[in-house]
């Protein structure tokens, strides 16, 4: 069965590149515009993995990562929460939200192809 990754992120360019990483991966994608369609997104599809970004409307990222890692239906997700800032403080709260990992933009799409085999191992065929 192929892995699950959810993209979040209010910037379609974000989204449209992460993504695409993400599909010549071998992983499926789901994507999300905003946190409440993150959380609803986590709930429905339940992804192995997650890219959250930290400054989404309707509903933060720290927010979104929060209840997901609250829930016990979805609290395997990995998380890894995206950021433009980068500041030590995002950090640390991120990972007191529940985050895995923390991964700051602009990011190269070697790097992130080599996280998401360093998470998910490599793709069925």
């Amino acid at each position: 069965m192929t892995k699950k990754v959810l993209v979040c992120d209010d910037e379609p360019y974000i989204v449209e590149s992460v993504s695409y990483v993400v599909r010549k991966a071998g992983y499926d994608v789901v994507v999300a515009e905003d946190g409440l369609e993150a959380l609803n997104a986590v709930k429905r599809e339940k992804p192995d993995l997650v890219f959250l970004d930290i400054m989404m409307p309707k509903i933060s990222g720290y927010e979104v990562c929060r209840q997901v890692k609250e829930d016990p239906e979805t609290r395997s997700a990995y998380i890894v929460m995206l950021t433009a800032r980068g500041q030590e403080e995002d950090e640390r709260r991120a990972l007191d939200m529940g985050a895995d990992e923390f991964m700051t933009k602009p990011f190269s799409p070697r790097k992130m192809r080599a996280k998401l085999d360093e998470i998910l191992g490599h793709p069925e065929p």
